[in-house]
């Protein structure tokens, strides 16, 4: 199994950033595409950004493209989400997944970390 801890939430001021991490087990880390999500009071699981196993090919959803950006660490079994110009918007529970194909559906991600908490004020 793959066991994923995500990290580096907080509470920010409306224009500041954040570096999630998501920190994985498991010699084969390097085979899986990864993801981050996240999820708001009353909304549905969101996909934000995703990253190949080559660390070559990352993809973003509209809402955060230009100011987020999704990064790999082999070799350290981690992946980062960099997110820049936070809005009140961009509140919720960020999620960090594991899958083996290329998606934006939660339904094609295996694994999946217990969340940390982004907040960002007015």
């Amino acid at each position: 199994q793959v066991q994923l801890v995500e990290s580096g939430g907080g509470l920010v001021q409306a224009g500041g950033s954040l570096r999630l991490s998501c920190a994985g087990s498991g010699r084969t880390f390097s085979s899986y595409a990864m993801g981050w999500f996240r999820q708001a009071p009353g909304k549905e699981r969101e996909f934000v950004a995703g990253i190949r196993w080559s660390a070559g090919s990352s993809y973003y959803a509209d809402s955060v493209k230009g100011r987020f950006t999704i990064s790999r660490d082999n070799a350290k079994n981690t992946v980062y989400l960099q997110a820049n110009s936070l809005s009140p918007e961009d509140t919720a529970v960020y999620f960090c997944a594991a899958g083996r194909g290329y998606s934006r559906s939660p339904a094609d991600y295996d694994y999946w970390g217990q969340g940390t908490q982004v907040t960002v004020s007015s």
